[in-house]
């Protein structure tokens, strides 16, 4: 099974060494993270060499107290939290103005098997263009979407790419700062990638023993 990880490079470079896994270092946001999860499903595509899982990985933004700093989240959904319209009657999903999607749902199994092996909670895995910075819209977030535990920029990017492409989708997220008023002196994203290399330590097992129909 290939597997691609658009991810912070380094850090799950430092923990994956297996045949068919290639890190890429997909950028920051959902546009350019779906251009290059695209790109690379592609290549890999007409080389005769398809990929079976594509692995969003990265640090993140947790809804305290759900998902503290330096703790795991595993999406069981990958959702974008602002794609849609504002409303006198506050925002619509793209869903609601009847076109388009916002969610993505990795495979129950494997969401289900990297949790156990790694201790990372299971939950919703927000995707947003402009990180939240006050109080009031982590407030609004959390109540549009009660079953989520991170904040991220890429994932909902990458799944598109990947169902685009009909292969399964998985987002791994190590918190390195709480959803909220933005301090720096909060963030902790050392302590966050030290967790996320942990993490692919014991994920490795874990995908190379999934197999794309084990849903």
């Amino acid at each position: 099974m290939a597997t691609a990880v658009p991810a912070e490079r380094d850090a799950v470079a430092q923990a994956i060494e297996a045949p068919g896994v290639d890190v890429i270092a997909a950028g920051v946001g959902p546009a350019l993270a779906a251009a290059s999860t695209a790109t690379a499903l592609t290549t890999a595509a007409l080389a005769g060499a398809p990929y079976g899982l594509v692995v969003s990985a990265g640090i993140a933004g947790g809804f305290a107290p759900h998902a503290p700093v330096g703790s795991l989240v595993v999406a069981d959904e990958i959702t974008a939290a602002d794609l849609g319209a504002q409303t006198p009657d506050g925002f619509l999903p793209v869903t609601e103005l009847g076109f388009g999607t916002v969610t993505h749902r990795p495979p129950e199994a494997l969401v289900r098997e990297v949790a156990t092996a790694t201790g990372a909670r299971p939950g919703a895995v927000l995707t947003v263009s402009t990180v939240t910075g006050t109080a009031v819209r982590a407030a609004q977030l959390r109540e549009r979407h009660p079953s989520a535990l991170a904040e991220a920029m890429e994932g909902f990017g990458v799944a598109e790419a990947a169902a685009a492409h009909r292969t399964p989708v998985l987002e791994l997220r190590a918190v390195s700062n709480p959803v909220g008023p933005r301090d720096r002196a909060a963030w902790r994203i050392g302590e966050a990638l030290a967790a996320l290399t942990e993490a692919f330590g014991k994920l490795a097992p874990v995908l190379e023993g999934w197999h794309p129909h084990d849903r």
